[in-house]
């Protein structure tokens, strides 16, 4: 059984690894983004909320995040282990997280953390904008995400350090070669 988070800057591959990653395990990957569109896709009272918020460009409060992520780790198919994906990003979410899985009479196994440096995302972002598009990512708006990123996500990973849950994975490399230093480092 596996209970996991996987973290990392913006850039890093955890969509993409968190997918190659829950199909290795058997473990359903669970993006909040994923949540989100499907509360607000089936139109329940929770997405209506969130709706509410994203629909006049804010940010979706923890209060609504950690209901869905309640209901979501509530359903059968995350019995036998997940991946979490995207969340907690505060640590008033990694507590709310851990009254979650408390209550599920479980705990988590390990936080994979995928790191790089930040000169190599911010080249790995821009191509990416580039080939999306997405004019809207310059260099500046890029290190920023960064920056917040670096500020919002140290004192989460400082409590599972904390706890010695805390795998870090080097996530720069080819899609093959993460995703094998990944399974490799969860094997130790």
């Amino acid at each position: 059984m596996t209970r996991m988070l996987i973290i990392g800057p913006p850039g890093a591959g955890k969509g993409t690894q968190a997918a190659r990653i829950s199909e290795r395990l058997g473990v359903p990957a669970i993006s909040t983004g994923d949540i989100f569109r499907a509360n607000i896709k089936d139109q329940t009272e929770l997405g209506r909320e969130a709706q509410r918020y994203t629909d006049a460009g804010n940010l979706v409060p923890d209060s609504v995040t950690n209901e869905m992520v309640r209901d979501r780790l509530s359903h059968e198919d995350v019995s036998g282990g997940f991946l979490l994906d995207g969340y907690p990003r505060t640590v008033a979410q990694v507590e709310e997280l851990d009254r979650i899985l408390e209550a599920n009479g479980v705990g988590l196994d390990v936080v994979l953390l995928l790191t790089a440096d930040n000169d190599e995302l911010v080249s790995r972002l821009l191509g990416r904008a580039q080939e999306q598009g997405r004019t809207d990512d310059t260099e500046d708006v890029i290190r920023h995400r960064l920056d917040v990123y670096d500020e919002q996500t140290a004192p989460v990973v400082g409590v599972y350090e904390d706890r010695g849950i805390v795998v870090r994975v080097d996530g720069l490399g080819s899609i093959d070669h993460v995703t094998e230093r990944i399974m490799a480092a969860l094997e130790r």
